[in-house]
């Protein structure tokens, strides 16, 4: 086997990794004012939804909370450039939480165990499955001040704010928005199964595919199945796990009935500040992505994405927490290699919270083989991908 060199990762990382960079960069710039355009004429015209210019720690719902926003501004300083809404999941395919408005003072309870009831309103005889484990239900009791907009039965229906009728109400709005900013050489709306809103918008760069999803942000709380850190866990540290945990999480409109944990804000935290000991966590994360993406899993929807990982060198990050771990960046590069190809073949990757869900519970196992059997082919001879 003939292996690389820290040289050979180098100019890897400047001929390959920098140039995805620049040209990601250029596409969340030119994505970012496209959307947040387009999600400020949708708020003008229904306030149940904000700009994307509003996402965060600027949710204006935490206006009074001028500490999170400054304690954000300190973490991230110098970076992190991109908007916490937009998630990149591929050079091509941009995941934006939408925020919504008029939802405050969420407490967690004890949500009522049945429901009956089909999207039309009709009453069902057998009850709608429970969520799984990054999903839950979410009553409009669950909110100390839910605005009486939020009532309305084309998003509520027996107390429950139903994630599919939020989005047929936004993609409604999205639609008319693209008209009235003059957006349609731009940006169109994709045809999509089940409560998503997916468009396509032009750049200077390329198409990008950005699903648009109203999300409920919630500050300062934690969910009660999100059991982290963990018992002796040393990495992060105590004070940087309270921290982030203070930024809260978010509930997603991915589904008909339930909504979708999301821990976004802290996984941007976490991944900002991954390298304060002068390691090369985020060097390597990033020669992996760039592997991924060029040679074992290439496409725009591939069925391993950023957020997988991300996710990965969060639980590696966890089992070598020091920093003389990370010192090599050509061992942390096969290391990181090696737990990839486990989890790939194994098609098992808990996720970073939530330890009991599987990411990878609902993806394509040939693609998985696949792109096992490419990692397998890197590890016998890497000197012949990196050079």
């Amino acid at each position: 086997m003939m292996n690389f060199t820290e040289e050979d990762l180098d100019h890897y990382l400047q001929n390959q990794a920098d140039l995805r960079h620049r040209q990601v960069s250029k596409s969340v710039e030119d994505v970012q004012k496209i959307i947040k355009d387009l999600t400020a004429e949708i708020s003008s015209k229904d306030a149940r939804f904000q700009s994307i210019a509003n996402s965060g720690v600027h949710n204006d719902s935490f206006k009074d909370q001028p500490a999170l926003a400054s304690k954000w501004s300190a973490l991230l300083r110098g970076r992190c450039t991109f908007n916490p809404a937009i998630q990149v999941l591929t050079p091509t395919l941009f995941l934006i939480s939408v925020p919504v408005r008029g939802l405050m003072g969420y407490k967690e309870r004890r949500a009522r165990q049945w429901r009956y009831y089909t999207l039309s309103g009709s009453h069902l005889l057998s009850p709608v499955r429970e969520p799984e484990k990054l999903h839950q239900w979410l009553e409009l009791e669950s909110f100390a001040n839910a605005s009486q907009e939020w009532h309305d039965t084309r998003l509520a229906m027996e107390g429950d704010i139903v994630p599919a009728k939020v989005v047929t109400v936004f993609k409604e709005q999205v639609e008319a928005a693209i008209k009235t900013c003059r957006l349609t050489e731009k940006v169109c709306v994709l045809e999509s199964v089940g409560s998503v809103v997916r468009v396509a918008v032009e750049t200077s760069e390329a198409q990008i595919e950005v699903e648009l999803v109203p999300t409920v942000e919630l500050m300062n709380c934690w969910p009660k199945r999100a059991h982290w850190p963990r018992l002796l866990q040393r990495w992060p540290s105590t004070e940087r796990t309270r921290c982030i945990k203070s930024f809260g999480f978010n509930l997603m409109a991915t589904s008909n009935y339930h909504w979708l944990l999301s821990f976004s804000r802290a996984e941007q935290v976490l991944l900002g500040c991954i390298d304060e000991d002068g390691g090369y966590r985020r060097k390597c994360y990033r020669v992996v992505r760039q592997l991924k993406e060029d040679v074992w899993c290439p496409g725009s929807k591939p069925v391993i994405t950023a957020h997988h990982l991300q996710t990965l060198l969060f639980w590696t990050c966890e089992k070598y927490p020091s920093s003389r771990d990370w010192r090599n960046l050509r061992e942390c590069v096969l290391r990181l290699v090696h737990k990839l190809h486990k989890c790939v073949s194994q098609r098992y990757l808990r996720h970073y919270f939530v330890r009991t869900y599987n990411l990878l519970k609902y993806t394509n196992t040939n693609e998985l083989d696949d792109m096992a059997k490419k990692i397998s082919d890197f590890l016998e001879n890497p000197h012949t991908y990196i050079h």
